[in-house]
C-alpha cells in the first residue's frame, strides 16, 4: 500500500535538496515521476525546483484551485506514476491534502510532500497541519540554530536583520528574510515570554 510521507523541516535544512536525491533515485530505477511546487513560491522561477547547492528540476506548478488528483491521475492513466513528489507542501491546501492522500488510497502511488511546519509567528499552515494530521509516516529534517540546537522556527527578519513579528503569513523569501531558529533563541529575538505565556 502506497504511503503519504510528510518531510517537515525549517528553512534551508536541505528539503529541496532531499527531494531531488529522492527524485532521481526513483528515475535512476526506470520510474516515472510528478514534481510539483507552489505557484506563491517563484524564486527559482515558476515550474523549478531548485537547491541551494546547484540541483534543480522541472515541476508542474499547483494553485490553490488546483486538483491534484486529477491531474496525477490524468498523467497515471497514460503512463504509470512511480511516486509524487511535492516541493513547498504548507502551501497545499486542506483540500489538496485530501487529494494526495486520495492518489496513495486509490492509485497506490507514494507522495513525498516536503514543506515548513510553522511560519514566522511559529504557527502552522493549513497544509502542514493537514499532513500533520494524517500523513503515513512524518519525518523531521534537521537544521541547525546559530547556537547548534535543533532550529525548529522560522524567524522572518527586516533589511537591517530585525525580528518581525506581524504580517502576512505568507512573504516569500530566503536567508535574506528569514533566519533558523531554536525555539529559545526565536522566543528571545521576539522580545520573550509574556506575563500570558507564562500562565
Amino acid at each position: 500500500m502506497a504511503k503519504l510521507y510528510f518531510y517537515y523541516a525549517s528553512m534551508n535544512a536541505g528539503k529541496s535538496t532531499t527531494l531531488l536525491q529522492a527524485d532521481f533515485n526513483y528515475r535512476e530505477r526506470g520510474m516515472t515521476t510528478m514534481l510539483f511546487t507552489s505557484a506563491i513560491d517563484n524564486r527559482a522561477g515558476n515550474g523549478r525546483i531548485a537547491s541551494r547547492i546547484g540541483l534543480a528540476a522541472e515541476a508542474h506548478v499547483f494553485a490553490p484551485d488546483t486538483d491534484m488528483f486529477d491531474t496525477i491521475a490524468g498523467r497515471h492513466r497514460v503512463e504509470p506514476v512511480g511516486c509524487v513528489l511535492v516541493d513547498e507542501a504548507q502551501f497545499l491546501t486542506e483540500a489538496q491534502v485530501a487529494q494526495i492522500a486520495r492518489v496513495c488510497d486509490e492509485l497506490n502511488v507514494p507522495v513525498l510532500a516536503y514543506g515548513l511546519r510553522t511560519d514566522f509567528q511559529g504557527a502552522l499552515f493549513p497544509g502542514a497541519a493537514r499532513l500533520l494530521a494524517i500523513a503515513d509516516a512524518l519525518v523531521e529534517l534537521k537544521s541547525v540554530c546559530r547556537c547548534g540546537r535543533k532550529a525548529t522556527m522560522n524567524l522572518r527578519v527586516d533589511a537591517e536583520g530585525r525580528a518581525v513579528a506581524q504580517g502576512a503569513q505568507t512573504e516569500i523569501g530566503g536567508n535574506d528574510r528569514y533566519v533558523a531558529l531554536c525555539r529559545k533563541h526565536f522566543i528571545a529575538a521576539l522580545g520573550g515570554y509574556s506575563e500570558a505565556d507564562m500562565r
